[in-house]
């Protein structure tokens, strides 16, 4: 499979959001608000007001993402065992599968190169372990006990210091890199802003399972050339801690959300196979569509001639 598409004119939604970039820049401030902990205040009418509005934005955009899709998901088998064969299929022939940026980043890229992709990266995280909390809501028993167990292990299993999410924080802190909404691509937003989307929002509840299970599916390769890559360039253990543990536990988590979320689902449900395909889709062409930001921002100055197999 390839993508077939590119997203750069899926922002042209609102005539106050004309272009992909003002778009997600809006989203990303919006989500920002609106999935901290906060508290009463008088602007609350405000706030309810400006949700509306982003809630169209954010629906339009991805209504229209889902229809550039459709082709790529039009035939996906709705048997149990047809469309788990197919979803693994991803691993090897998804969009953005086997990008050379990752052989460049274990074996070439430099250390400020290094810190450049990694805070694009820790800005456009949006957050697995609530990511997978608010997806498994009112879940059946079997698929909604699967995503307890991974957001248990997301947890560390109950001890803070293997705690996922303050882990990559560390990782962060100890390179000293300084993530903002302002200095990340729009691709690494939309990235976050499309996994949010089908978090917060119960009608992409089967997309939002697609979408996290082929992370878990596809992430091994990548995030291990990202520890070998710190490794060759110094960075300390606790440095490269989330990204080797990673690249061994998501084999394992890809297994189980398998047998245990898709399967079942698919099973109960033929019809949702084509849903959860869509979110799975939608998420590799995310990270497709970074990958080929990033190497345009740091091969620009580059040999061309190194980088043939592009």
């Amino acid at each position: 499979m390839t993508a077939g598409m590119r997203l750069a004119n899926l922002g042209a939604f609102d005539d106050q959001l004309p272009d992909a970039r003002r778009l997600h820049v809006a989203l990303a401030r919006w989500n920002h608000r609106r999935m901290a902990v906060g508290k009463p205040g008088d602007n609350w009418l405000r706030d309810l007001a400006e949700d509306q509005r982003m809630l169209v934005a954010e629906g339009r955009f991805i209504e229209a993402f889902r229809a550039h899709v459709a082709p790529l998901v039009a035939e996906v088998p709705t048997d149990p065992d047809g469309f788990i064969a197919w979803f693994e299929a991803l691993k090897d022939d998804g969009p953005g599968q086997w990008d050379p940026l990752f052989d460049w980043l274990a074996g070439e890229a430099s250390l400020d190169e290094m810190k450049w992709f990694l805070t694009q990266e820790a800005a456009g995280e949006a957050g697995f372990d609530d990511l997978v909390a608010l997806t498994q809501v009112k879940l059946p028993a079997r698929p909604k006990l699967e995503l307890a167990r991974n957001y248990w292990d997301e947890m560390g299993r109950g001890n803070m210091g293997g705690m996922h999410g303050p882990m990559l924080d560390r990782t962060v802190a100890g390179l000293d890199l300084a993530p903002s909404i302002e200095g990340t691509l729009w691709q690494s937003l939309c990235l976050a802003n499309t996994m949010t989307a089908f978090a917060t929002t119960r009608r992409y509840t089967y997309q939002s399972i697609g979408a996290l299970g082929v992370v878990e599916l596809t992430a091994p390769t990548r995030v291990a050339s990202v520890a070998d890559g710190l490794k060759r360039l110094g960075a300390s253990p606790e440095q490269r801690k989330y990204f080797q543990l990673h690249a061994q536990l998501d084999v394992e988590h890809s297994r189980a959300w398998n047998a245990e979320a898709l399967q079942p689902l698919v099973s109960e449900d033929p019809a949702c196979a084509r849903l959860i395909a869509e979110g799975a889709v939608m998420r590799l062409i995310c990270g497709e569509q970074c990958f080929d930001a990033y190497r345009v921002h740091l091969w620009a100055h580059a040999d061309p001639v190194s980088f043939a197999a592009e």
